[in-house]
């Protein structure tokens, strides 16, 4: 009777793990790079996007564009029984104090909301830029097509609405068009803000910038690396935090930076022909995107985007120099690798939506003893919990070991100083959330 008992346990788990698989691989086949051209092609013809240009016509500038992304969010609402509550989200910016700002003007977000049907005000973001821009950030009227900077990323957020929307979910999604970017990140800070006002408990932010490019100027052409850039540790953290990091580690080990483990483990384990490079850097050399509001107020928050950037088609009029051609036309963006981007965001998001809270507090003590001990709070809904540790040069968890529903485990003949350690929660569905790295310390 005991072997049937463990006979139809496992035959239970491996049928779940097959479901969650079928999942993951049948949202990876759907995405289209047809769609994702054709998408980018419309952003292209608005001509310019610049986010202070034509908020009038129906056919050029940034309002045309606008109307045209919260048009699409809508139909595809349309087609998921109004799944997404589709609504416009702005701030508005003056020239007085931003050298960037030619005139006063709405910024203006296009938001997209999938509910979860058990965490409705848990949120993953994924967010593309609407706004395009020429040589002079300051010119509103020269053409911008932004075929790769950023109608890729757009693109790409309005595919994974489409895919993602055939599904339910336990946590809420957000799809956004993000504006003002070009101009000081003002798109995200007011997203951000409205979050925080709102009380929104953010999962995290995939912030899509670039997606598009495989060619980069040096000459390098690569169409299965792409990069994961997150900051190491919040810049809000407070001084306990620091003192503790201190004594105890976790320099890199921050909330964005274990939203960028998962991402990398994800892509390895369902897309290992991709190349995922987690940069340990919040953004490029000097260099914003608008994660960055996100991360300053202390949400998670990570860049996904090319390997390999052209500089010639980025922020460049439409123009050609000894034999150069200059700016960011449709004709550079291969869009088979805008799908594996697209891709890769949408089977994290689908991830993370499907999983149960991470612990928020968990507790870890063994200080000179031969033997590891974690204490964690119970997540209401979890079928488990399992721990993860690696060496402390590593960039990712390289152990694991799942200990069931319980709220405190030894790990008997592991050294505390060797490692360091992490806990996630399981899921019923088998969904594991993001890793959360102890913020207690406990003797007894």
């Amino acid at each position: 009777m005991k072997k049937l008992f463990f006979t139809v346990i496992l035959f239970s788990t491996l049928l779940i793990f097959g479901q969650k698989d079928k999942q993951i691989y049948d949202i990876i086949g759907a995405v289209s790079a047809d769609r994702i051209e054709n998408d980018i092609q419309t952003l292209v013809n608005f001509g310019t996007r610049n986010t202070f240009s034509d908020t009038i016509s129906n056919t050029r500038g940034i309002g045309a564009a606008r109307r045209w992304i919260k048009s699409e969010f809508e139909t595809i609402s349309k087609n998921c029984d109004d799944c997404l509550n589709v609504f416009y989200q702005k701030d508005f910016v003056t020239k007085e104090g931003n050298n960037r700002v030619p005139h006063d003007a709405w910024v203006v977000n296009v938001v997209a909301i999938q509910k979860g049907t058990k965490y409705p005000n848990r949120y993953i973001i994924m967010s593309g830029d609407i706004d395009s821009r020429a040589s002079d950030t300051m010119d509103f009227t020269t053409d911008a097509p932004g075929a790769n900077d950023n109608a890729s990323g757009m693109a790409g957020t309005i595919e994974a609405a489409r895919i993602l929307s055939k599904y339910k979910f336990e946590n809420s999604i957000i799809y956004v068009g993000l504006s003002g970017e070009e101009q000081g990140l003002f798109g995200g800070a007011g997203l951000a803000k409205y979050a925080k006002d709102n009380n929104w408990d953010i999962i995290g932010i995939f912030n899509n910038d670039m997606i598009g490019n495989i060619k980069g100027v040096d000459g390098v052409i690569d169409n299965r690396t792409f990069r994961i850039f997150s900051e190491p540790v919040p810049p809000n953290e407070t001084e306990r935090e620091r003192t503790m990091r201190r004594f105890y580690g976790g320099e890199v080990d921050g909330i964005s930076r274990q939203l960028a483990r998962y991402i990398h483990k994800n892509v390895k384990t369902y897309m290992p022909e991709m190349n995922p490079m987690m940069i340990y850097r919040l953004d490029r050399f000097g260099r914003g995107g608008h994660h960055r509001p996100f991360n300053d107020l202390g949400y998670a928050g990570i860049r996904i985007m090319e390997a390999h950037e052209n500089y010639t088609q980025q922020h460049q009029d439409i123009r050609e120099e000894e034999g150069i051609k200059y700016g960011d036309v449709i004709e550079h963006v291969n869009f088979d690798y805008a799908k594996k981007l697209t891709t890769v965001n949408a089977i994290n998001l689908a991830s993370l939506a499907s999983a149960p809270p991470q612990p928020k507090s968990v507790a870890i003590g063994g200080i000179v003893e031969a033997s590891v001990k974690f204490k964690w709070d119970k997540i209401d809904g979890a079928k488990g919990y399992k721990i993860y540790w690696r060496d402390t040069t590593s960039p990712t968890w390289d152990y694991s070991r799942y200990v069931g529903d319980v709220s405190e485990f030894t790990l008997d003949g592991i050294v505390i100083d060797n490692f360091f350690f992490g806990i996630t929660t399981v899921g019923e569905n088998c969904f594991e959330s993001v890793v959360t790295f102890p913020n207690k310390v406990f003797r007894d």
